[in-house]
């Protein structure tokens, strides 16, 4: 049973990780429908939430049916941090997150996110000062390492439970990397595997399938897995993923009548959330997956992926529905 302070999260717990205008409440709602254990939000910034910018504020919003959930922070400041985790306490979540791990050059290059990976000492600071400042259970999420020759991630999951995180999630890759390569297993094995760990220990990187999950799961031994990418416009990956660790079978996929009625009601959750504009932006890295494998749908796609007005989009699922409906496809 993994457990992060006083949560329990049940034998092998499936994570969402925080994705950066992806991992917001529409999409979270999706994936707890269809089974993810424990969610975190977009990466908020320290500096955003201690000058009360709006858009960091709006991430902290989280409802009762998301729990457990965590809130996700980031910053090189350690001062700021501090500040920043007393206001996201206020918003009531299970879990606060550190982000360690955000390998984007705006983040790292200013020592926040993967960034700080350059300085360990001041990471174990940081860490510390978060701890002590909040009641909350404080988990982090981080890399191996900067680079190749810098993978001290063994050591450092070690400091940083020493200095009070109750649970970690190691990305297999370094910054260096960015999301290229493959990754590495075999260091967040050595993590959980190291006989002073106790804390849980969640892997995540590549899996984008049941049957990976599975492999990883009995290869590599940890606690749980955080999956990223593979969830974009495909939220049924972890119900996917729990029917075949219980029972070694497939489930059948998603209908193409189930993709359409969810990718429609995340638009509609989306524009609600934030605003025609920005929803109808940030849907659009969706639809790919959503309609991944239909034949003859580039002509719907342009135009779910071009419009940006909702009376046409809405009109566009109508479109599609009458169409496939004509090919037979919305029954099955």
């Amino acid at each position: 049973m993994a457990k992060i302070g006083n949560i329990e999260l049940g034998d092998f717990p499936l994570l969402l990780a925080p994705m950066e205008d992806v991992s917001d409440p529409p999409f979270r709602a999706l994936c707890k429908e269809e089974g993810a254990d424990l969610m975190y939000t977009e990466f908020i910034s320290s500096e955003g939430l201690i000058r009360d910018a709006v858009k960091s504020v709006q991430k902290l919003d989280i409802f009762e049916y998301e729990r457990p959930i965590g809130i996700q922070i980031f910053g090189n400041d350690i001062e700021s941090m501090k500040q920043a985790t007393e206001v996201t306490a206020a918003a009531n979540p299970d879990i606060i997150d550190i982000n360690y791990g955000c390998p984007v050059k705006k983040v790292a290059c200013k020592g926040a996110g993967a960034g700080i990976l350059q300085d360990i000492p001041k990471m174990v600071r940081m860490t510390a000062e978060i701890v002590k400042s909040t009641n909350l259970p404080v988990t982090v999420k981080t890399r191996l390492g900067w680079d190749d020759n810098t993978k001290y991630i063994v050591e450092v999951a070690e400091r940083l439970q020493d200095v009070g995180i109750q649970g970690i999630s190691i990305h297999g890759r370094t910054r260096k990397q960015m999301y290229k390569g493959e990754a590495d297993w075999s260091l967040i094995a050595e993590v959980k595997n190291n006989p002073r760990m106790h804390i849980p220990v969640f892997g995540n990187g590549d899996i984008d399938s049941p049957e990976k999950a599975k492999l990883y799961k009995e290869r590599f031994g940890v606690d749980g897995v955080m999956i990223g990418r593979a969830s974009i416009g495909y939220p049924w990956i972890f119900r996917e993923i729990k029917h075949f660790l219980a029972t070694a079978e497939h489930l059948a996929a998603p209908t193409f009548n189930e993709r359409l009625e969810a990718a429609r009601r995340h638009l509609e959750m989306s524009i609600k959330w934030k605003g025609e504009r920005n929803g109808i932006m940030e849907m659009r890295r969706h639809y790919t997956n959503y309609f991944k494998g239909i034949a003859h749908f580039k002509e719907f796609r342009m135009q779910l992926v071009t419009l940006d007005e909702q009376k046409e989009l809405f009109e566009v699922f109508e479109a599609i529905k009458a169409h496939y409906a004509a090919e037979g496809m919305l029954s099955n």
